[in-house]
């Protein structure tokens, strides 16, 4: 029977997780399988591979083929990396001592790149969150500026209303007093002539 090794989706919509599987290659792609070597999560950067490495060195000794995301995945966690030490053990290239040796500095500087690549990560999103805070900044700034001229015009604009009130009141003062001073002017008094009287005439 040929082998695959395959990944099976699962996870909900718009977030793909897979499991590893060994499979039948006729069997359907989220079918049955033999055996589950691993999970696959790509929604994290870098990639969040959880796999049983002696299995999966076991399946990939023995034959099964796997596609070509999981042959990638394979290759990323070592597992071609040790089947190649292992074939040279068996050629007496090396030893066994010597081909794990190996395999651990490769793993280890593995392991360098990784860090390396999260501490860039984590750099540009606080580089972000640092743009992001100084925008909004900005922002808050130019709102703050806008309420205190708001206010400013306001201020002004209520002034120069109590300033023309208080000139409408001046103006109208001298005009209100006229009346009172001519209410309390003092009336001449008119001399009339003493009447004359006629004597009555002689007889």
């Amino acid at each position: 029977m040929a082998t695959k090794i395959r990944l099976q989706r699962g996870g909900r919509k718009g977030y793909a997780f897979y499991g590893i599987v060994i499979a039948d290659v006729r069997a359907p792609r989220d079918g049955k399988f033999t055996e589950k070597i691993g999970t696959y999560n790509p929604n994290t950067n870098p990639a969040t591979v959880d796999l049983n490495f002696d299995r999966a060195l076991y399946w990939v000794e023995t034959g099964a083929q796997p596609t070509d995301t999981v042959r990638n995945i394979l290759k990323s966690e070592g597992v071609y990396m040790m089947k190649h030490l292992r074939g040279g053990v068996k050629k007496g290239a090396f030893d066994e001592a010597t081909a794990q040796k190996k395999f651990d500095a490769w793993k280890e500087n593995k392991l360098k790149g990784f860090e390396a690549i999260r501490e860039k990560d984590a750099k540009t999103k606080k580089d972000a969150e640092k743009a992001e805070l100084e925008a909004e900044k900005k922002m808050n700034e130019a709102i703050a500026k806008k309420v205190a001229d708001k206010k400013a015009a306001a201020a002004v604009e209520k002034a120069e209303a109590e300033a023309a009130k208080h000139a409408e009141e001046t103006e109208q003062q001298p005009e209100e007093a006229a009346p009172a001073a001519e209410a309390e002017a003092p009336v001449a008094e008119v001399e009339t002539p003493a009447a004359e009287t006629e004597t009555p005439a002689e007889a």
